[in-house]
């Protein structure tokens, strides 16, 4: 190949390179996840609260109870949390697709009187311990700070009865 064309080649790869808006779908499943659920302006419903010791395990919220949690855009969340409502700021920050660093501010929350059994009050403080969160098989887990445990969420699905 002469020195001119391949030159022209070159040209061509890079004007072609330049041209292209489209980006190949990726390979990593927790980006798909990401691609999937936006982790904000999702509805996500409390699955479980998993910790991190044994003689704990795993609590699973009652079927008639309502724990869910949205994330605004603007770095606002707000909360149902039984028959409480909560609202706080948050900073989130993305290291790879899925999953990166969210803190909460103090969480205010209505004080009203829920059925015994609530978990309005651990939900409610247990945010100001967040530190991570990562996004999998369509589930969002929130871990604390020094393994104190971590909240799995679900996207909500249906429309929660107000109370």
């Amino acid at each position: 190949m002469s020195k001119p064309s391949s030159i022209a080649v070159a040209l061509a790869t890079v004007l072609c390179a330049a041209c292209s808006t489209g980006t190949a779908p990726s390979t990593n499943p927790a980006a798909r996840d990401t691609q999937a659920i936006a982790l904000t302006g999702t509805t996500w419903r409390l699955h479980e609260i998993q910790s991190m010791d044994d003689a704990t395990g795993t609590t699973r919220p009652a079927p008639d109870r309502v724990y869910t949690m949205q994330l605004a855009p603007d770095g606002r969340a707000a909360f149902q949390l039984d028959c409480n409502r909560g609202s706080t700021s948050y900073t989130m920050g993305t290291s790879e697709p899925g999953r990166g660093t969210l803190t909460f501010s103090n969480l205010a929350m209505t004080r009203a009187m829920c059925p015994p059994g609530s978990l309005d009050s651990r939900i409610a403080r247990d945010m100001a311990y967040v530190r991570s969160y990562m996004m999998q098989g369509g589930m969002l887990s929130l871990s604390l700070m020094a393994d104190g445990g971590i909240y799995v969420w679900k996207p909500e699905t249906t429309t929660p009865a107000t109370r």
